[in-house]
């Protein structure tokens, strides 16, 4: 009777100890990871600030050029609007990376750590949440999403600049010639040239507003 006693205290000790140290190691790799889900957040983070700075760098130079003589063409501003829209995909398109490890990062923040600090009544399912998106990584915003986002808080002010700047550059700047003359490009009319310009900004301001009244993506939102 004795030695059955003395064994079942033994297994379960065994037991209780493998389930320390499971949640141990648990506590451990989760601690691992969530450091390095922060540390990749942080890194595409930067990458997308490198591309804004691109995009900056590439607008005061163009305008710098643009105003430093008269014989400049003005279409090197339009050459630049193009410029700007070609960082504007580039960067929606790591911004729909970042998302990804930005995701993960706020499951573990508000899955794990809020509910360690204050409990809340119904709890989350945050294992189950991560568990999916590791077995199965996908993009939780899509191109449409990422690219009026990215729009909304940095291209469209570019863009905007750009627009005064060539306005300027044909109408004030060279106030000794028509405006239409001053806009043409290759032979190409001037009125054209800015039915286009309008068209494309037209296009970009409209998409800005609509994605504004509709759902928005926000970095402290959910």
């Amino acid at each position: 009777m004795a030695e059955d006693g003395t064994d079942n205290t033994e297994d379960q000790f065994d037991s209780h100890s493998k389930t320390v140290d499971t949640e141990e190691a648990m506590a451990g790799l989760t601690g691992n990871f969530y450091r390095g889900e922060v540390e990749r957040t942080a890194s595409w983070r930067g990458r997308l600030d490198q591309t804004t700075n691109w995009a900056v760098v590439v607008v005061g130079a163009i305008l710098t050029w643009a105003f430093s003589s008269g014989d400049n063409p003005h279409y090197v501003i339009l050459i630049g609007v193009f410029g700007v829209t070609a960082f504007l995909v580039m960067e929606a398109t790591r911004y729909q990376e970042y998302d990804v490890w930005r995701k993960r990062v706020r499951i573990l923040q508000t899955g794990l750590f809020a509910e360690m600090y204050s409990p809340s009544a119904e709890g989350t399912d945050w294992q189950r949440q991560l568990g999916d998106d590791l077995r199965d990584p996908e993009f939780h915003l899509t191109m449409r999403e990422a690219l009026t986002h990215r729009l909304r808080r940095s291209y469209l002010a570019l863009l905007l600049l750009l627009l005064a700047a060539w306005v300027a550059r044909v109408t004030v700047y060279e106030a000794s010639e028509p405006w239409t003359e001053t806009a043409s490009i290759l032979g190409v009319s001037g009125v054209l040239v800015a039915a286009a310009v309008g068209l494309f900004y037209a296009v970009a301001v409209l998409v800005a507003a609509v994605s504004v009244r509709g759902e928005t993506v926000m970095e402290f939102q959910e």
